[in-house]
């Protein structure tokens, strides 16, 4: 396929961002976190939740809290602050109009929140009884349906025998199950489960006779004076900035270039399907005035690879004949397998701690414990990149935060530390806005590679674990004119230690620039560039001594949305990736992607249509794109090697009380002729996928 024709056809059926529709805020969020972890099988049910909560019940800003504003994950805290002290000196707003004249709200903030949010002069009760939410609630039930129709090797087992005594076969059928009840009062209470088959794995029979794979049940109420949250079931705990205590996912870098500061939400309710990243018992939210403690207990089982040793010497530990250990810990949740299906729940993982708060419109400092155990030995084997890494039976980590906002500058960090290994990490930022057109950001961070937690979610360039890691990092949004605006940032780290794939200490930055137009609320045109420099191990080796070498990426975007009517919008996308090595020959590779949206505002019904061209070199110059899929449904896939993929999605929606999804996507690839590997080997040059879900509410 010839790439300048390809980028020659792109601009030829390109249309002259639509207005922020509401759902495609949400939509822009989920894609920025997506291309911040570059993986398809993710699930951000619980970070973007409270987005789709508020397009339907909006935040009213006269009664909003602190914690209530940094839910939404849109404004930054000096923005937060100067509308709460507009009101403490003000009153009430008046009306929405009224945004206009704080300090630090400038126009595009306005219309990013509008869909979100309302001004109300009603009181609205802040302290609910549990009864009374109760008698107010509302039902939500979802059922969903998933396939990949093409059949896989890993379903084709010859006979009994050699299925249970060969890893590469699945004893389930190819069907994703997924189903979820909840009933809820806004966000006082919470009462539901949820389950999930994944694919592979058996239902109703073998190892899974109680039918679904995973189970999660919840029920979560605030309101209360002094106890003002209760959660039992599964939950999530957010400290601080991350360091310590984060379960779930959580926001990095992105194209938002400023806003990297993170709002620790103290206690929640779990509703997504991440099998690992969660809290499984109880947890309180106390409260009186400006104080606040968060109590909590974990026990829940883990996947872990079970070894017995006659004798095993690990730090200067001799284990007897027989004793049991665990040298991994398996975080993919999948059950499929012979090997997967014996490593189910076979370490019981323990969690307890507490969060002392004490918070005031401008000010939060935060102390926290947090004691993390296993009921065996966990003993990885030690390598050079990983012999810090954590190993034994439990360990504490203890951490201070805070958040301090004066005038336009935003002061905010962590410190803690873990009695494992008796190492720390610490990260300190200040957001200051010299106008509010103008805001920038600088993050540092030290994370020493000793330091680990079993949840951890702070700003980090090496994945989601905070630890072996330096550095700074700079972010600058300006409005340059009503029309035009650039989000940039340049992060600058360093990895003291070695790490997987990398025999050496190394280093890397990353730069972003986003430019955008957006000439009226019917049009948005953006460009990006970003480069990434990372150090990984030389392709070429004398068997002895790995050298390490620069590796760049540098993507080129292009993207357009235009509304062209109050039904119809149109998104055109091109990217281009080029990957430069000293060891291996140059690659590239691109990507077109046309949307077409039809939501007419008087039928019950939408159509969201894609067509993507795609040419890679290979699998390491792909290309991730978002795509819309149905709600709490988050599918972005790899684009690589060359071919073309389709999709089409339609919502109806009846009675107001039920809504059906219906997506079918298929990927061609002209240059293959079969598809994965192993178990996952698809004996054609296509893949198509299914999704079928159906929401009631009442």
């Amino acid at each position: 396929m010839n790439r300048l024709l390809l980028i020659l056809v792109w601009f030829t059926i390109i249309a002259p961002v639509f207005g922020q529709e509401k759902e495609s805020i949400v939509q822009q969020r989920i894609e920025f976190i997506s291309e911040q972890l570059e993986s398809e099988d993710i699930d951000l049910t619980d970070v973007i939740q409270t987005l789709y909560y508020r397009l339907e019940t909006p935040l009213n800003l006269n009664t909003a809290d602190k914690e209530n504003l940094r839910e939404l994950n849109l404004l930054t805290d000096i923005q937060i602050n100067d509308l709460l002290l507009h009101r403490e000196r003000f009153g009430k707003l008046i009306s929405i109009y009224e945004l206009q004249s704080l300090k630090y709200w400038d126009l595009e903030t306005i219309f990013l929140v509008l869909p979100f949010v309302k001004v109300d002069d009603r009181l609205e009760q802040l302290h609910v009884s549990f009864k009374e939410a109760i008698k107010r609630g509302d039902f939500e039930w979802y059922a969903r349906y998933q396939r990949t129709l093409e059949q896989k090797k890993g379903y084709t087992a010859p006979n009994d025998s050699v299925l249970n005594s060969n890893n590469s076969y699945y004893h389930g059928n190819a069907d994703k199950y997924y189903t979820r009840f909840r009933y809820a009062y806004r966000t006082n209470l919470s009462l539901g489960f949820t389950a999930e088959k994944d694919p592979g794995e058996q239902f109703f029979k073998g190892a899974q006779k109680n039918g679904f794979d995973f189970y999660s049940v919840h029920a979560f109420y605030r309101g209360g004076k002094y106890v003002r949250a209760v959660a039992l079931g599964d939950y999530q705990i957010q400290i601080g900035q991350g360091l310590n205590l984060w379960s779930g996912y959580a926001f990095g870098k992105t194209a938002d270039a400023v806003n990297v500061k993170k709002s620790a939400n103290s206690l929640k309710p779990y509703t997504s399907v991440d099998e690992v990243r969660f809290l499984r018992g109880a947890a309180v939210d106390l409260g009186y005035k400006n104080f606040q403690l968060t109590l909590f207990g974990s026990v829940k089982k883990v996947d872990g690879a079970m070894q017995s040793t006659d004798t095993l010497a690990v730090d200067d530990l001799d284990y007897d004949v027989g004793t049991e250990y665990v040298s991994s810990i398996n975080l993919t949740g999948f059950h499929r397998t012979n090997s997967e299906i014996a490593r189910k729940g076979t370490l019981t993982e323990t969690i307890y701690g507490g969060n002392l708060r004490y918070e005031k419109r401008n000010l939060h400092i935060g102390i926290a414990g947090v004691n993390w155990g296993y009921n065996r030995d966990f003993n990885k084997p030690v390598l050079p990149y990983n012999q810090f890494d954590f190993r034994g039976k439990n360990t504490t980590s203890v951490s201070a935060d805070y958040s301090y906002v004066i005038r336009n500058f935003h002061f905010f960090g962590e410190a803690s530390y873990v009695t494992h290994s008796n190492s720390w990490a610490n990260i300190h930022g200040v957001l200051f806005s010299l106008d509010s057109r103008a805001t920038m950001t600088l993050v540092y961070r030290n994370y020493q590679r000793g330091y680990e937690t079993f949840y951890n979610a702070a700003f980090a360039e090496s994945g989601r674990m905070a630890n072996n890691e330096r550095g700074i990092y700079a972010g600058l949004n300006v409005n340059i004119t009503k029309s035009w605006s650039l989000n940039t940032y340049f992060d600058l780290f360093e990895f003291p230690w070695l790490k997987y794939l990398v025999d050496q200490p190394s280093h890397g930055h990353e730069l972003l620039i986003q430019p955008t137009y957006r000439p009226s609320r019917n049009l948005e045109i953006y460009a990006r560039f970003r480069q990434q420099l990372r150090q990984k191990n030389s392709r070429y080796t004398d068997g002895t001594v790995t050298q390490i070498e620069d590796v760049y990426q540098r993507n080129y975007r292009i993207n357009v949305a235009y509304k062209i009517s109050d039904d119809f919008t149109i998104k055109s996308r091109i990217e281009y990736v080029t990957i430069n090595r000293p060891s291996s020959k140059p690659e590239d590779g691109i990507l077109f992607t046309q949307d077409l949206l039809y939501k007419p505002k008087k039928l019950p019904f939408d159509v969201t249509l894609r067509y993507a061209l795609f040419d890679t070199d290979s699998y390491d110059s792909r290309l991730y794109s978002f795509e819309a899929n149905a709600l709490y449904v988050f599918s972005i896939p790899a684009y690589y090697y060359q071919g073309s993929r389709a999709y089409a999605l339609i919502r109806l929606t009846l009675f107001r009380k039920m809504d059906v999804w219906v997506r079918y996507g298929i990927f061609l690839y002209n240059n293959q002729k079969t598809l994965g590997s192993g178990p996952e080997l698809i004996n054609k040059n296509q893949k198509s996928d299914l999704t079928v879900q159906l929401r009631l509410k009442f």
